[in-house]
């Protein structure tokens, strides 16, 4: 298996050690937008990018979550999670968007890139007509946090509001597949320590800042793991979904990278497993790969019959 040849998939999953760089654009390789920053909310981090696949029928959308721990990162982070030039040439159009950083107001911090990447979806939704999609082909991708969020989408319940008197709101918030890189899976400190026992990760999607405050506030916050955690919300009806990590699994021990260890795909396989969900996991090592990207993933899904 040629794992380490794809640093699409694998290059430092979320680019935290970059977060707090301001970007200077897409990398040479990835094709200008057809249109940019366009606003899909209030916020002036609702914005995203959309570029359009040649086609005289309506489309498939990979639907891109930038990474960066839900504190820092841009939609020009795209060519990490996913190939824009192999989708484009599948015939699959491409969005990537921006979304605001759990310092908002929210309650919890995390409602808000979580809501955001919902509204993001419905608006691209609603643009299908003008920007020929095809509505019910939708998959996401995206890393570490981004991951995390799309496997959120996967997982919860249809925010639509058919009442609604806003157009977007109306429109379906659900995915028909995930592709994800160096995911976490949970939100609960219960289970990433029971998973990994050197985890530090997740608390700040709560308004919590250290771990230890994390597990010890974890009764109280039980709601909004509830609702916020993937795992949490896993249920029979839910779409496919491919997880991709660069290294292998060690349950119950400490990892070298416990914020995008693979422990975590393990337990959400398991977990997928029981309810009859589709859950690809790849990792170095393995005898047996059926799709080495998410990128692949994504168009096996997306244009397969």
């Amino acid at each position: 298996m040629k794992l380490f040849l794809y640093p699409l998939a694998l290059a430092f999953l979320c680019g935290h050690a970059h977060a707090q760089k301001k970007t200077s654009g897409y990398a040479s390789t990835v094709p200008k937008p057809t249109v940019s920053e366009i606003v899909y909310g209030t916020h002036e981090r609702n914005v995203l990018d959309f570029w359009k696949a040649k086609s005289d029928e309506p489309t498939p959308v990979a639907f891109v979550i930038h990474g960066g721990g839900w504190k820092g990162g841009s939609k020009e982070r795209l060519d990490r999670f996913a190939d824009p030039n192999a989708l484009l040439k599948a015939g699959i159009s491409v969005v990537a968007i921006n979304y605001r950083y759990v310092t908002s107001s929210e309650k919890p911090p995390v409602k808000a890139p979580l809501h955001d990447a919902a509204r993001a979806l419905q608006f691209v939704r609603s643009k299908a007509k003008a920007w020929n999609l095809d509505k019910k082909r939708i998959g996401a991708a995206g890393g570490s946090a981004g991951a995390c969020s799309s496997l959120w989408l996967a997982f919860h319940d249809d925010l639509a509001d058919p009442k609604s008197k806003d157009p977007v709101a109306r429109e379906s918030s659900r995915l028909s597949c995930a592709a994800v890189t160096g995911a976490q899976t949970t939100l609960d400190p219960k289970q990433m320590v029971e998973w990994t026992p050197n985890s530090r990760y997740g608390g700040h999607a709560f308004g919590l800042r250290s771990f230890a405050d994390f597990l010890k506030q974890r009764e109280k916050i039980l709601p909004w793991i509830a609702e916020y955690s993937p795992y949490a919300l896993v249920s029979k009806d839910d779409p496919p979904v491919y997880l991709i990590y660069r290294a292998p699994p060690a349950i119950g021990k400490a990892q070298k990278d416990p914020t995008h260890t693979s422990n975590f795909g393990v337990k959400l396989q398991e977990h997928c497993k029981t309810k009859g969900v589709t859950c690809e996991l790849v990792y170095p090592g393995q005898a047996k790969v059926k799709h080495e990207t998410p990128t692949a993933f994504l168009i096996s899904q997306l244009k397969g019959k």
